[in-house]
């Protein structure tokens, strides 16, 4: 009976009750989609800012002993080697350095007048052959790909061509395709400008050239003085911070939540792991931008989330509310005859619920497609879609129809049947 009971109520008010249908489609698509996104976020959202810069700086112990001490940031002797940095890809967390580029900057001067300049060596496009028989190509155009170029980028090959920046091109009066001699402490040699580039930092200021230029120039073979490392990251909490502060006063269980977790303070120390006589630091305006940023964002969609479901909520409400005014008669005769309030509002609930399951069901996968649109147009990749997102639409689901079904409960409870069945009198 009760079965025929609902079965002919969503029959007799199937506009109403497709229009609830809608509404929780509406809302659960709009939450599924956040969802998945916000819990697939981080690494999109960090591999973006990527391309704006490393977050990582690795130096020399020495040259940051240095610094510390007597705030001198170059030293003659410090130096890392450049056969050791494929190590940096053997970390714990080697899937999430995504690109790194070592630097050495020579002392030189340019052309007939002997201009002062300073030259700076790296990697552009490198393949290297890692120590765990995996290959991996890295360089700094990935890294520095916001640079405005006019002319080429620099292969690594190209040991006779360096880059410009252009505040130096200026001050030289050179253009693309002229040809600059360069004497550095241990050798000299005519270089073609292959490109101009403007960084709008003190690096336009700057010949770049190939890292083995630059260890020619400077007669400094195999020797590299910093790192830049772009990793995948998670925001910082307080147990980070103390780590990075001091990574002996962790507990046994910290320290092993802090080292398996892709804190920019457990990669820097997996890295002086790897690297014999280095010292990485986080770049902090970086680290701390990208975990502003990835916090922001996940803040932002899941009060999306919120909103919709509220907005959801507030839909059924009115069409519910609707629904048990223009079924005031039927409701009225029920409670005549002998039916309690907790059947009727069963019966009611049992009806809106069986129609927000349908909608639920159309809201998910609908939802799964939305969150496949924005992560093709905005990341330029998939979303991963996650299981743990089902139990927690339900919910939301769950939440949404009873927030939306408590005024019309109200209303339902209040019923007085002599009033309904003799319109008051």
């Amino acid at each position: 009976m009760f079965l025929r009971m609902i079965r002919g109520a969503l029959w007799r008010q199937k506009s109403k009750m497709l229009m609830i249908a809608f509404t929780v489609a509406l809302g659960t698509s709009l939450a599924t989609a956040m969802l998945n996104i916000m819990l697939d976020v981080g690494d999109k959202v960090n591999r973006e800012l990527k391309t704006y810069g490393a977050n990582i700086s690795v130096i020399p112990k020495s040259a940051s002993l240095l610094d510390e001490l007597y705030n001198v940031h170059e030293s003659a002797d410090a130096f890392l080697k450049e056969q050791d940095l494929g190590r940096i890809k053997t970390i714990f967390w080697a899937f999430n350095i995504v690109n790194f580029a070592p630097y050495l900057s020579v002392e030189a001067r340019a052309g007939a007048g002997g201009e002062p300049v300073k030259v700076t060596g790296s990697w552009f496009k490198h393949h290297l052959e890692l120590p765990t028989r995996e290959e991996f190509d890295t360089g700094m155009r990935e890294m520095k790909n916001w640079w405005r170029v006019e002319g080429q980028w620099l292969d690594d090959g190209d040991e006779r061509q360096v880059m410009a920046g252009s505040a130096l091109a200026e001050r030289l009066n050179l253009k693309v395709g002229d040809e600059v001699q360069l004497s550095g402490s241990a050798a000299s040699g005519t270089f073609r400008i292959k490109g101009i580039f403007e960084s709008g930092s003190e690096e336009d200021e700057v010949f770049f050239a190939t890292l083995k230029a630059a260890q020619d120039l400077g007669g400094l073979a195999g020797e590299v003085d910093s790192v830049e490392v772009s990793a995948l990251t998670t925001p910082d909490n307080e147990l980070s911070r103390r780590a990075a502060r001091n990574p002996k006063s962790l507990s046994i269980k910290e320290m092993e939540t802090w080292y398996c977790t892709a804190y920019v303070s457990s990669i820097c120390y997996q890295i002086e792991e790897a690297l014999p006589g280095a010292v990485a630091r986080p770049i902090r305006q970086v680290a701390e931008a990208e975990g502003a940023i990835l916090n922001k964002t996940q803040l932002l969609m899941l009060l999306i989330t919120l909103l919709s479901i509220l907005g959801s909520a507030l839909g059924i409400s009115n069409i519910v509310t609707a629904a048990v005014m223009e079924r005031a008669p039927e409701i009225g005769l029920m409670k005549a005859l002998g039916a309690r309030p907790l059947a009727v509002t069963l019966l009611v609930l049992s009806e809106i619920l069986l129609t927000a399951c349908a909608g639920a069901l159309a809201g998910y996968f609908a939802g799964i497609l939305f969150a496949e649109v924005i992560g093709t147009s905005v990341f330029g990749a998939a979303i991963d879609i996650k299981t743990m997102v089902i139990p927690l639409v339900a919910v939301l689901v769950l939440v949404m129809t009873l927030l939306g079904s408590l005024p019309s409960i109200r209303l339902l409870l209040r019923l007085n049947p002599a009033e309904v069945l003799h319109g008051g009198r």
